[in-house]
């Protein structure tokens, strides 16, 4: 899918939405992903700082998303499993990046080739306008090369 559309149907998209998460940014190639998140009476919790479970929802589905578009039809790409920890309060603008390279790619191409699965580890960092770390997840990603004829 071409990287605009996909932002587009990501900032209308209801967990999205209903939580006041915009996808900024997909490059064209895949290989980068911007969100970000204000601070709204809508998303905060009982002490008014970012709800966790939007935080959360920042760092997901993206990597899954990226090495699907990058690996192309020949791999099915899951998410695995997510965690994260949450380091200081969240208040204001928060925004999350992904970056996918070239080195990556090859790397989970050539794991992959024998047709077991692969599971592939990434850490996201969500950081407030001034560049401290508000929350740290871990995701990993299943990929597994298709099997011939399906």
């Amino acid at each position: 899918m071409k990287a605009s559309r996909l932002r587009l149907l990501m900032n209308i998209w209801p967990p999205f939405l209903a939580a006041g998460i915009r996808v900024r940014e997909i490059s064209e190639d895949y290989s980068r992903v911007r969100v970000e998140m204000h601070l709204r009476w809508y998303n905060r919790n009982y002490v008014r700082t970012h709800f966790g479970g939007s935080l959360f929802a920042m760092t997901d589905p993206f990597y899954m998303l990226m090495y699907l578009e990058r690996l192309g039809r020949d791999y099915l790409v899951w998410d695995r499993s997510a965690s994260i920890d949450f380091l200081r309060p969240g208040r204001g603008k928060v925004m999350a990046e992904f970056h996918l390279d070239d080195q990556s790619i090859n790397s989970a191409k050539a794991a992959a080739s024998s047709g077991e699965p692969v599971l592939i580890e990434h850490e996201v960092d969500v950081v407030d306008e001034d560049g401290r770390t508000v929350a740290r997840s871990h995701r990993t990603v299943y990929v597994r090369r298709k099997k011939k004829g399906r």
